[in-house]
């Protein structure tokens, strides 16, 4: 493969703030690479300087070129934010969009493609709900067939089955040759859909792989959450085997096979702790998050979390 995307030691300054130190990663064709990071990690000011829509210090290269030279209809871009006009369809819009390129795909069909048809595609964009919203600027992202695709939080207020099919349309692109750099707070979305996963904090790129390398590496043990009200001195006498610990009406027992579970739960019967509820839960890309980043994340397994990027 050859890479579409290229960073070699990128730096960035804001005042006295160092958004970018030093970031170099190169991204292939057809790959899909999650970015992500806290909130004023750096992701926006990357994003921006792989687009052309910053300058840094460094070499930023796309598709073999400068970015400002590279041709428009060869990239789509979804920010997080992004207004189009109100007071026209969704039909209206993606069509606009395409009428900027020489060579655009049929409107139609890239609206259909994100879940768009009948007459929700002949509504007015203001009268839409959020996550309709969000598909038809998926389709604008999309109706020049790009090369290149920079997607920034793209299931943001979109159902979980609406999500799913985005997922498996986005899976599609990148399976055809479209280059995806995704940034997204729905660790979920980014280990579902990337190839490779990049990690910024504090404008360093602290680790890269693939998700499950990354899990393996950072992830941490499995473990067995016990929701109870015990306290340490209770859970200290139960004397099992496993590390345990007490956090906000819960009992971690750190390390536990499917297959010890029942012995758990003997030890807090045998006690007399009564618990509301077991989780047994693997290691995955949320746990890589938090012991690289030491934040923690607002999001459930399958949505995006609240909040912004920043720089």
């Amino acid at each position: 493969m050859s890479a579409v995307l290229v960073a070699e030691e990128v730096r960035k300054t804001y005042g006295d703030v160092q958004a970018l130190d030093g970031v170099s990663v190169e991204i292939d064709a057809g790959e899909v690479f999650g970015l992500v990071g806290p909130n004023g990690a750096g992701k926006t000011t990357l994003v921006r300087a792989l687009t052309g829509t910053t300058r840094v210090d460094g070499e930023i290269s796309v598709l073999g070129q400068a970015p400002g030279r590279v041709a428009e209809s060869r990239i789509g871009l979804l920010p997080q934010s992004f207004s189009p006009a109100g007071r026209l369809s969704a039909r209206e819009l993606v069509s606009q969009y395409a009428g900027l390129y020489d060579e655009a795909r049929d409107v139609d069909a890239v609206l259909a493609e994100v879940g768009i048809e009948g007459q929700t595609a002949e509504q007015w964009y203001e009268t839409l709900s959020g996550g309709q919203k969000r598909r038809v600027c998926v389709a604008i992202a999309l109706v020049n067939d790009p090369d290149v695709l920079f997607l920034d939080e793209p299931t943001t207020g979109i159902d979980p089955a609406g999500r799913r099919a985005l997922w498996g349309l986005l899976e599609t692109l990148a399976d055809g040759g479209t280059t995806v750099l995704l940034t997204s707070h729905s660790m979920a979305e980014v280990e579902q859909l990337s190839d490779r996963v990049g990690f910024l904090n504090g404008g360093r790129l602290v680790a890269v792989g693939p998700p499950r390398e990354l899990i393996e590496a950072h992830g941490g043990r499995s473990r067995l959450l016990v929701e109870s009200d015990a306290d340490t001195a209770a859970v200290d006498d139960l004397a099992l085997e496993f590390s345990t610990s007490v956090r906000d009406g819960e009992v971690v027992v750190e390390d536990v096979g499917p297959r010890e579970i029942g012995d758990v739960v003997a030890a807090f019967e045998r006690a007399g702790i009564e618990f509301e509820s077991l989780t047994w839960k693997q290691p995955d890309l949320e746990d890589v998050y938090l012991e690289l980043t030491g934040e923690h994340l607002t999001a459930d397994r399958d949505g995006a979390a609240a909040g912004g990027d920043g720089r």
